[in-house]
């Protein structure tokens, strides 16, 4: 309790009141662990099923699971084939009270590290558009990794301000999620160092900074279309506060009820502008919930959302281009959807089929799912392309056992041999899974599997 910011402990105190005690005390209490199954991948009942971990299902989510901290998720070849995101429970809310359709087009603004954004984009089924954009370059690579460990297909990672966008997509978007920077005090419990950087005028910076960011996001949504604002943080200037600017500035945006729980508590008009439509607001208090603190608003633009075009897109490539790509993926009895491909400086893509305009200036780092580059007389599959792939033939994967000491030395990029009957071919690529789920590429010569995993994925298995 001595760590926790004594300024910050007094304005719980008198926003609390009788309950504060028991807010203290949720801080000695020990943090829940929770992990969000990929629906891109399998279900959450397949999930279940499936994995060798002590799981409970966090009720406020259909597809979250809590974990035992001696379980260890990140050291199963589950993560590394992208079957679930590492996520603290409560943050699992703001997405999944958005309703997404798939085909729809998708915003995620302020997306780093990305577990709002895959879940988003899980929620699109490979249909329609997510922009997942983040302001800090390091940040946003980050992102761009854990889509593609998802296997997310039909995303445009941008890295860019706020503003830049909202100039590239006026009024696009059928839903937008802000989960806005803000001054963390719900994380003080899993992150001490957050607690170490407060002070008393972060919540008034960090107020000013999602005005800004709030105004921009509903400039790119279409009316009819739904926001999703969440912070994690209690104070009332970056929430009730928030909202209430929200009401007064923007006549089209209306408040709205959102999927409730038992454990979520309304929030509180006297903490804003004394609208009582704040109510509809939610608030996550750990002393009420297994999880840490947030705060949500489900917002709507007035009017009528209309449906997304579907634009597929030509295919660009090259007779020749063409040839090496369909080499490859005949060798691996996988047919190719050649709608939108292209390639960039020998770089092969295929792009979302969605109608973005013209992207001209601006700052990304991915758009649509990277497939491969193209070389001297020969095609080299990517990362992200294996991580994408499903029901692929089994003539075209290796698929080992997760407790196969193999697969762990795959993942540190060695070398492994094969044993008879293991694979049908003794030459060419093949996709390396762990219990028939794609981790990445290996080349068969012989017996042996020369590792093609790449080095910035590789862990000390």
């Amino acid at each position: 309790m001595e760590q926790l910011p004594s300024a910050f402990l007094a304005r719980m105190k008198d926003m609390l009141g009788e309950e504060y005690s028991a807010f203290l005390d949720s801080y000695d209490s020990p943090r829940k662990f929770g992990l969000r199954v990929n629906t891109l991948k399998l279900s959450a009942q397949e999930f279940a099923e499936t994995a060798p971990f002590q799981l409970a299902p966090i009720p406020w989510v259909p597809n979250g699971f809590f974990y035992g901290k001696e379980d260890r998720p990140s050291r199963h070849p589950f993560y590394p084939a992208g079957l679930y995101y590492l996520q603290e429970p409560s943050a699992m809310a703001p997405a999944s009270r958005l309703d997404i359709t798939p085909g729809e087009y998708v915003l995620d603004l302020c997306a780093a590290p990305g577990g709002k954004a895959t879940e988003l984009a899980a929620r699109l089924q490979g249909k329609g558009l997510l922009v997942a954009n983040e302001i800090s370059a390091s940040r946003a690579k980050a992102l761009l990794r854990n889509l593609e460990l998802s296997g997310v297909t039909n995303s445009l990672v941008t890295n860019e301000t706020p503003k830049r966008l909202a100039g590239y997509f006026p009024e696009f978007f059928h839903k937008v999620l802000v989960d806005a920077p803000c001054s963390g005090e719900g994380m003080f419990r899993k992150d001490p160092e957050v607690a170490k950087t407060w002070n008393e005028e972060r919540p008034d910076y960090f107020g000013k900074l999602q005005q800004e960011i709030i105004q921009h996001a509903i400039s790119m949504l279409k009316p009819g279309g739904l926001l999703m604002y969440s912070t994690c943080t209690f104070s009332p200037v970056e929430n009730e506060g928030l909202i209430s600017y929200v009401l007064e500035q923007f006549p089209e945006m209306e408040l709205l009820d959102m999927e409730d729980y038992p454990g979520f508590t309304p929030g509180n008009p006297q903490w804003g502008n004394g609208d009582t439509r704040l109510l509809k607001t939610r608030r996550i208090f750990p002393h009420h919930m297994d999880g840490e603190g947030h705060f949500l608003a489900l917002l709507r633009k007035k009017g009528t959302l209309e449906s997304a075009p579907f634009a597929p897109m030509p295919c660009t490539l090259k007779k020749e281009e063409r040839k090496l790509v369909e080499e490859f993926f005949s060798s691996l009895y996988i047919p190719v959807d050649w709608n939108g491909i292209e390639a960039r400086n020998g770089f092969v893509y295929r792009l979302p089929s969605a109608s973005t305009g013209s992207l001209k200036g601006l700052k990304f780092l991915r758009h649509g799912l990277f497939l491969g580059e193209l070389k001297k007389n020969r095609f080299e599959p990517s990362q992200s392309l294996a991580m994408a792939l499903k029901d692929v033939p089994q003539a075209s994967k290796i698929s080992l056992n997760p407790q196969d000491s193999r697969l762990a030395a795959y993942l540190r990029g060695e070398t492994f041999s094969l044993e008879e009957g293991e694979c049908t071919s003794q030459k060419g690529w093949k996709l390396i899974c762990a219990k028939g789920f794609p981790l990445g590429w290996g080349k068969v010569v012989g017996n042996t599997v020369k590792n093609k995993y790449p080095s910035g994925w590789r862990q000390s298995y």
